[in-house]
């Protein structure tokens, strides 16, 4: 289930004019890896922004997101404090409404979203790029069972889960099997809207 919660969207047909780079791919893909990384090298690069997600489970050391209960997010979500908001794996997951004004800013919003919200974002918001960092499957499979978050469910079917729309689609795909630091580089260039390839 997903839902864009009460965005007006601008004259152009959608909130502009930065730019939307949305993060996407299966559990166990090193979006987070590689999202610090580049998060780091923009530390001082004002109009590049890394908001924090709004979960509704335990935060952990690998991901940079704002713990809250199921009923802080609900009231959140009534007064109107998320741009989006989704549900997947069993948690309630959020972007903070603030998002809206960096982009009108001019300013690039780099996020970390499902799959299943791409289509209501690309409605949403003038100017998104879609980013999808995947791994082979072996490789997907050993780092979930590394990280043995019991909130991952149960990763043969996570391992199977995929989305069946053309809006899901991605613009660029990172292969992240090799070193963090190349593939986090190839985030970096997509994220500075220099292209990707080395």
């Amino acid at each position: 289930m997903s839902e864009i919660v009460a965005t007006a969207q601008d004259a152009a047909g959608g909130i502009g004019s930065g730019r939307l780079v949305l993060v996407v791919g299966p559990s166990g893909a090193g979006k987070d890896t590689l999202l610090r990384l580049a998060r780091a090298a923009c530390v001082d690069d004002h109009d590049i922004v890394f908001p924090r997600r709004i979960v509704t489970r335990e935060a952990s050391a690998d991901e940079d997101n704002v713990a809250v209960t199921p009923q802080e997010f609900r009231r959140a979500r009534e007064h109107g404090d998320f741009a989006m908001h989704w549900k997947a794996h069993g948690h309630s997951y959020a972007l903070p409404a603030e998002i809206n004004d960096d982009i009108r800013a001019g300013r690039t919003v780099v996020v970390n979203v499902s799959r299943t919200v791409l289509g209501a974002l690309r409605q949403a918001y003038a100017n998104v790029v879609v980013v999808a960092i995947t791994a082979p499957p072996d490789v997907l499979a050993a780092r979930l069972a590394a990280r043995g978050r019991k909130s991952d469910g149960d990763i043969a079917e996570r391992l199977t889960r995929s989305v069946d729309d053309a809006s899901a689609r991605a613009d660029v795909t990172i292969l992240n099997a090799g070193s963090a630091e190349y593939h986090g580089r190839q985030l970096l260039r997509v994220i500075r809207n220099e292209g990707w390839h080395e």
